[in-house]
């Protein structure tokens, strides 16, 4: 394996989350040499969502003028760290993705960023690999609403989460964060985090870069997970490597947020990947 200060991480957060929560998993990866990045994606930003006062969102307040941010926005926050690591630094990078934040990962990882086009073009660094943490495996063609609502087009919502004035097309919270979100933590730690989280659209956007067919894939299940359950992890996984090749496997017993509650895990299965799976 290459030296772990040629490797740097884009960590791509989840919905209702800031990158606060991640920044114990970004020095974990800082003290190993690798940098670490998790840029404040613009679906989760209360900064973009018309919400008034930050401080003291209003969730009940019209959409911006311009319509909530989608994926777009999302992939292009990640482009913003990606490109210039690669293209300016030559870095090779490996893409952490949690929750949602599964479908921003593979939609940035572009074919021309990826590490063995660039290697046969004689260029440095690239996408070495995306790990994926309790995170969505969304099928190329889908957005991660479709994904999972009926085809009918009704809409269900998930327990761990509720709607306000607007319903569907407004903003969306989370319900019970410290059951859903930290249940394998410290109640008053987790409850802490929870006044860090925000809010989110629904996100509607459509995949169109196959990312899995390309790249080395591994998956974190994370078994104690009361948001996304771990047989559904699993089954997204399964799904996709049937029809684009193998995801790398590893399990532990965190909920959903991994990144506090089993951080220095992450960082040892993100190294078995990259010295097993990835080519650096």
């Amino acid at each position: 394996m290459a030296s772990s200060n040629d490797i740097a991480v884009v960590l791509c957060h989840g919905s209702y989350h800031s990158p606060k929560p991640y920044g114990r998993l970004l020095d974990a990866f800082k003290g190993v040499g690798m940098d670490a990045y998790c840029p404040h994606l613009p679906t989760a930003d209360l900064s973009k969502l018309n919400v008034g006062d930050v401080n003291q969102p209003d969730f009940d307040r019209e959409p911006p003028a311009g319509g909530y941010p989608q994926g777009d926005e999302d992939t292009q926050a990640v482009l913003s760290i990606l490109e210039p690591l690669v293209l300016k630094e030559g870095k090779k990078v490996l893409l952490v993705a949690h929750s949602s934040g599964g479908w921003v990962a593979t939609q940035a990882a572009r074919p021309e960023l990826q590490f063995k086009a660039r290697n046969a073009n004689g260029q440095p660094g690239g996408i070495v690999g995306i790990l994926y943490m309790g995170a969505f495996v969304i099928p190329v063609g889908e957005s991660i609403h479709s994904f999972f609502q009926p085809k009918d087009g009704t809409a269900v919502v998930p327990p761990f989460m509720e709607f306000h004035k607007h319903g569907i097309s407004g903003l969306g919270t989370m319900v019970k964060p410290e059951k859903f979100l930290f249940n394998d933590m410290d109640q008053n730690e987790a409850k802490e985090w929870a006044t860090t989280l925000t809010a989110s659209p629904i996100l509607t956007t459509k995949l169109t870069n196959d990312a899995y067919s390309a790249l080395p894939c591994g998956y974190l299940v994370l078994e104690g997970d009361m948001t996304l359950p771990k047989e559904y992890q699993e089954g997204m996984a399964a799904m996709q490597a049937e029809k684009t090749g193998e995801f790398s496997i590893y399990r532990c017993r965190a909920g959903h947020s991994p990144h506090l509650s089993w951080t220095q895990g992450v960082v040892e299965t993100a190294q078995e990947f990259l010295s097993k799976k990835c080519t650096v």
